[in-house]
């Protein structure tokens, strides 16, 4: 892949651009979560461009955004083009599958959530065993329980930020991880900022053991 030409935390080689799919169910915070890579990216100093609601955002409904990092110019991700999925639900991460390649990334937590849809048109839910191993096919896989994680941190709600926590452990964003955290304790309310630090550094712990074994 492409390495970034400058990168001013380290100095690590790193992609001249980074193509991240969002995806998830409404009420899970995908949205929020695209928005503070965006603010990161910008704070950072570097060309972001985050893509419009993909879906239904109301609690319920689908969601996906994109974020595009470095020498872009569009924040579509074309077929076959993302770097990294990260996604709330397995099925959600297996439903954006045409959008990776053999060196792309997923990242999903693995506690399926039933849409309203599947529940009204009494739809099977597939077996998420099955889902990964199909996701595994097309990919890497780093699959972790974020719901648990979030959980410990001391709200589920966190799930959002743990997964921001595991996307930061790959260490392949533009950014330092400590500026990712600064922005999502600048951008998420006060009253949850020790359980956000808390799910972020868990959700970053488990993918850099993961990436260790």
């Amino acid at each position: 892949m492409p390495i970034w030409s400058d990168r001013n935390q380290g100095g690590e080689e790193m992609r001249e651009k980074l193509s991240i799919v969002l995806a998830g169910v409404g009420g899970q915070g995908v949205l929020t979560a695209a928005s503070i890579l965006g603010k990161a990216a910008v704070k950072a100093g570097v060309n972001v461009l985050v893509s419009e609601v993909h879906g239904m955002a109301q609690r319920g409904g689908v969601v996906k955004c994109t974020v595009r990092m470095g020498n872009v110019h569009s924040a579509l991700i074309a077929r076959g083009t993302a770097d990294v999925i990260v996604s709330t639900e397995p099925v959600e991460a297996l439903r954006h599958i045409d959008k990776v390649n053999k060196d792309s990334i997923v990242i999903t937590d693995i506690n399926p959530v039933i849409p309203p849809s599947v529940i009204f048109d009494k739809i099977e839910y597939p077996d998420v065993d099955a889902v990964l191993n199909e996701i595994k096919k097309h990919c890497k896989l780093y699959s972790l329980d974020a719901t648990e994680l979030a959980k410990r941190a001391g709200d589920m709600i966190a799930k959002n930020i743990v997964l921001l926590g595991a996307l930061s452990g790959l260490d392949i964003l533009p950014f330092s991880h400590e500026i990712l955290l600064e922005t999502i304790v600048d951008t998420l309310p006060e009253a949850y900022k020790d359980i956000n630090v808390k799910a972020f550094n868990f959700g970053r712990e488990e993918i850099i053991s993961k990436r260790d074994r």
